[in-house]
């Protein structure tokens, strides 16, 4: 049947109706889906004007475009193609999942799924005139046989209905790569070759899919610069959002939640040091003694992750077992390097120790207890916050010993395209085969696989080339999941690593909310600081995501994780800044209640003194350059009379200790219990213009410092500021 575009779609087809019923759909997704659809047939969309179909990393993005994929073909729509990203693996098990969902009309003879590449030279006219769907990676040879296929070998179908499906669509993925100029040419190619495509196909409408709202800002050429230094995207025809999943784990989880002590958030992040990478690289034999691995120190936090997975798998089987549920199987994923001989070494390094732990719990070695013991004491931390039963000790111990002793545990390397069709399951995802499951690789497991039933998570990627979609997509972690797993759930990686991680999911979750808002209408501002010191628009093309911070409405920016220096060589320092803020608080042009108003260049000088006081610790960083770009952009950005000056709040006396109670570096020295209240009193005056708080703090030994006072910057955004992404290093 054929719709013409003021007609409403039809919601009582077979296709839809019967995914609905087998899938049970809720409401949110049927409206999405519906809505999409209905956006499809009445709007005109091409790949430079697409519908936008916008979720998160494994939110149910791929369900729900299979869910539009049905609606189509029941509303005229007769050939769906499916662009992936350019991986055999990504490939089959997007064809495996179109399979599964569609088993019934497939069954039926009304509907033939086909890889583009495994097409069949014979496919008879009683073939063609069912529904059909190609699975396309994005790459030459596939566009290629697609354009063979629908002008030469069946020439029928180029006059069809053609719904185009980009999944994970975006820039990033292409424009980011070790050679950025060779693969954005790869990527105009793939691009160019579906618009030839389109411009000789009779009708065919554009979807795109991604996880990123960051996507539509990356662009393969270069588009002016608005006004009001607001770099444009393109826009979408339309944009639908995926509806999250109320069991939905990510980035609010890992970098939200988990900065409030009293949930079990608080948990999942382990710190690795930077060392422990390198030993991870490859067999060095003066670093690793291979039959002392459950002692050595130098491997402490690979040790403890692969014990607390085992543990972990444990006390989740446990429950499961003791609520007369069926017991699932766990996996444990380890990603820090690329290569193959990195991979080697870390499963032989993987198998030894568990070989190890085998024999210390045959031989009841008190290693073996004394492993397990700091692994339930760390765990049952989160458990007990969670909503499963709690096991003791000795239960686990139970549990664990025969998990060893009877191999639960299995290690697969995973890093070319024949490992990862080999372990696919019938699902499309990695198969689970033994009770707990280690997957070793590199980018084949970045690109989109799923992993099921992800407990333990080893991170170590550099960051210095961090993008958006690299990132989002190493983000195996995220999904949905029930609470009772996050409990167990481990994320080891540098300080460096997570700090990159948390500022991008700040800045995915700043755009997605923009964008929800109607903000991508006007545009987010993009700025950088030029050779002249001037704070200048930015090409959303040229950002280093590892480099940037988000600038928004009373948002609060300090140092964390530091010493102080000595009192000898910083107490002549500390003393001028207090003599300089008792000058400006008595000759201040403005007061108001106790803040006081200095110019800009005044409260810039003051943090420099203040940045030779301090020392930051291994893998954390203080920038005073980006530090005092901000103040003075912060400060000059608003045309008002207290343009070109910030709000001081200072309080002397504070004694505040360096590390929480969890053992973590202080980093809210601004919000003391006592309700003093400088947070709110630095955002009640910080309307127009910046505030600082200056916090005298007397750095007592006791308190973990060295005995040496010192003040504590912490930089409050004003009420009125745009939105800006602050890019301190571009490409």
């Amino acid at each position: 049947m054929s719709v013409s575009l003021d007609q409403s779609i039809r919601l009582d087809g077979q296709f839809y109706q019967t995914l609905k019923k087998e899938k049970e759909y809720k409401w949110e997704t049927t409206q999405c889906i519906e809505n999409t659809v209905k956006n499809l047939v009445k709007e005109r969309t091409s790949s430079n004007r697409p519908g936008m179909l916008l979720g998160k990393v494994q939110s149910g993005k791929t369900r729900t475009f299979l869910g539009i994929m049905g609606l189509a073909y029941d509303n005229g729509y007769d050939l769906v193609i499916i662009l992936t990203k350019g991986t055999n693996a990504l490939a089959r098990q997007t064809y495996v999942r179109v399979q599964q969902e569609f088993a019934s009309p497939i069954q039926d003879d009304q509907m033939r799924v086909f890889d583009i590449m495994s097409l069949p030279d014979n496919l008879r006219k009683w073939e063609r005139r069912q529904k059909l769907a190609l699975i396309v990676k994005k790459e030459t040879k596939n566009m290629d046989r697609l354009k063979q296929t629908l002008f030469e070998n069946y020439p029928d179908l180029s006059s069809k209905r053609i719904l185009f499906i980009d999944d994970e669509a975006d820039f990033a993925s292409v424009a980011y790569q070790k050679n950025t100029e060779a693969n954005i040419q790869e990527m105009r190619v793939i691009s160019g070759k579906i618009d030839e495509l389109r411009e000789v196909l009779t009708s065919t409408s554009y979807l795109q899919v991604t996880a990123t709202p960051y996507s539509l800002y990356l662009q393969p050429e270069e588009r002016r610069i608005h006004e009001n230094k607001v770099f444009q995207p393109v826009r979408p025809a339309f944009t639908e959002l995926v509806p999250v999943h109320d069991q939905y784990v990510g980035g609010e989880m890992y970098f939200e939640k988990s900065k409030d002590d009293d949930h079990l958030a608080s948990y999942l992040f382990h710190e690795v040091d930077d060392r422990e990478l390198e030993v991870m690289k490859k067999l060095d034999r003066r670093r690793i003694k291979l039959n002392e691995l459950l002692y050595q120190k130098n491997i402490n936090n690979i040790r403890e992750a692969f014990v607390n997975f085992i543990v972990g798998s444990s006390i989740r089987r446990w429950q499961q077992r003791k609520s007369g549920l069926r017991m699932e199987k766990y996996s444990f994923m380890i990603h820090t390097e690329r290569g193959k001989m990195a991979h080697a070494w870390q499963e032989e390094l993987l198998n030894r120790m568990d070989a190890q732990l085998k024999e210390s719990a045959q031989n009841d070695d008190p290693i073996f207890r004394d492993l397990i013991e700091a692994s339930y004491k760390d765990l049952i931390c989160s458990v007990s916050k969670g909503e499963g039963p709690n096991p003791s000790f000795q239960e686990i111990f139970y549990e664990v010993r025969k998990a060893v002793l009877e191999e639960h545990v299995v290690s697969s390397v995973v890093n070319s395209e024949k490992d990862v069709n080999e372990l696919l399951d019938h699902t499309g995802q990695l198969q689970l085969r033994a009770p707990m499951n280690v997957f070793i690789g590199g980018q084949i497991l970045d690109r989109g696989i799923t992993i099921g039933n992800l407990i333990g998570f080893f991170y170590g990627r550099n960051p210095k080339s961090f993008q958006q979609d690299t990132v989002l997509q190493h983000s195996r972690m995220y999904g949905a999941r029930p609470i009772e797993d996050v409990a167990v759930t481990r994320f080891y990686t540098t300080r460096s690593i997570y700090d990159v991680m948390e500022r991008i999911h700040e800045f995915d979750t700043e755009l997605r909310e923009s964008f929800e808002r109607g903000g991508h209408e006007q545009g987010v501002v993009f700025i950088q600081k030029d050779s002249m010191e001037e704070i200048i628009p930015c090409s959303p093309n040229k950002i280093l995501l590892s480099n940037i911070r988000m600038m928004k409405p009373h948002k609060r920016m300090l140092p964390i994780g530091f010493q102080t220096g000595y009192k000898t060589n910083i107490q002549k320092t500390v003393n001028h800044v207090t003599k300089q803020l008792e000058k400006w608080r008595v000759s201040a042009v403005k007061h108001k209640g106790e803040a006081f108003l200095i110019p800009v260049e005044a409260a810039s000088e003051i943090l420099d003194h203040i940045h030779q006081t301090i020392e930051m610790e291994h893998g954390y960083e203080w920038n005073l350059e980006d530090y005092q770009s901000m103040l003075h952009y912060l400060s000059n950005e608003h045309e008002s009379t207290e343009k070109g000056y910030v709000w001081i709040v200072m309080r002397q006396g504070r004694q505040i200790k360096r590390l929480d109670q969890n053992g973590r570096f202080e980093s809210s020295p601004d919000t003391p219990g006592n309700g003093q209240g400088e947070l709110a009193v630095a955002r009640n005056v910080a309307t127009h213009v910046p505030a600082l708080i200056l916090l005298h703090q007397q750095g007592k030994k006791e308190q973990g410092w060295r005995g040496a006072p010192f003040w504590w910057p912490v930089l409050v955004a004003p009420k009125e500021t745009k939105t800006a992404v602050y890019a301190s290093k571009t490409v």
